[in-house]
């Protein structure tokens, strides 16, 4: 089973299958590209029963990953950009959250943006203790999340919490995010693989129909408190002028004049 990219590297150890979201020198921003193979990866990994557990980790020691690539938001014109481009990240978290494997997101440095969306879909977070979560589009783009990722977070930290978070656009140090259930474990830098490869080899030796099921289970109760899509929101924002003004603003490496429209 080999279905890495020299953007997204993929191996198997054993019964723990790893990705390895590789562009560090751009802080493994995701390309369309690189959201399509990762739901490729979920697709074979869930078709070998000899693999027990996924883990996704950042190629270097910078970050997991810094979010998706902004260069690619120059071609959103018209409505259906904004929709079909929400709609298409959201089926490849979607599917991460669904695999019927357990998955561990090993997180160094920043998870922003995507990258947190990536983060927030897996089972379980170990990171280290220079790891920053965070989703500061209110500072960067003007976007917003997919009602899904919303919900994610609100599973994860809360509303007043989430609310707080997006409205400052502020990072989560390491400390602060398993005080507030968004990791599990903070563990050395010198030390986290092993750790991680502990964490999921143990997982790997127990019962993975109890683990399958019992992931399923916890997804059905989340996603039954899920409400529809709300298209108006998402064009809301991705059509507006703030949200061009964000993109130019970000790629010129500029404060963005925000005027509320």
């Amino acid at each position: 089973m080999d279905t890495g990219t020299p953007d997204l590297l993929f191996e198997r150890r054993g019964p723990v299958a790893w990705v390895t979201f590789n562009r560090p020198e751009s802080r493994n921003a995701m390309t369309f590209a690189m959201y399509d193979g990762l739901a490729r990866i979920c697709d074979a990994v869930e078709a070998d029963p000899e693999v027990r557990v996924l883990v996704l980790t950042g190629a270097g020691d910078k970050a997991f990953v810094a979010g998706t690539d902004i260069s690619q938001f120059q071609t959103f014109t018209e409505p259906k950009h904004a929709l079909d481009y929400e709609a298409r990240i959201d089926g490849v978290i979607g599917r991460l959250e669904a695999l019927a494997r357990p998955t561990i997101a090993m997180v160094r440095g920043y998870a922003v943006g995507g990258g947190a969306s990536i983060a927030l879909a897996c089972d379980l977070r170990i990171c280290t203790p220079d790891a920053r979560f965070g989703i500061p589009i209110a500072r960067t783009l003007g976007n917003c999340l997919s009602m899904n990722n919303y919900s994610r977070l609100v599973d994860l930290i809360g509303p007043a919490r989430t609310k707080e978070i997006i409205f400052t656009a502020r990072m989560v140090g390491a400390e602060e995010a398993k005080a507030i259930g968004l990791v599990n474990e903070i563990v050395a830098p010198e030390e986290l693989e092993a750790r991680v490869t502990e964490v999921a080899e143990q997982i790997a030796a127990n019962a993975p129909l109890t683990i399958q099921v019992t992931k399923e289970s916890v997804r059905r109760v989340l996603a039954h408190r899920r409400p529809e899509r709300s298209e108006e929101l998402i064009l809301r924002c991705y059509m507006s002028e703030d949200f061009r003004e964000g993109v130019r603003a970000f790629l010129e490496k500029r404060k963005p004049q925000w005027k509320g429209r």
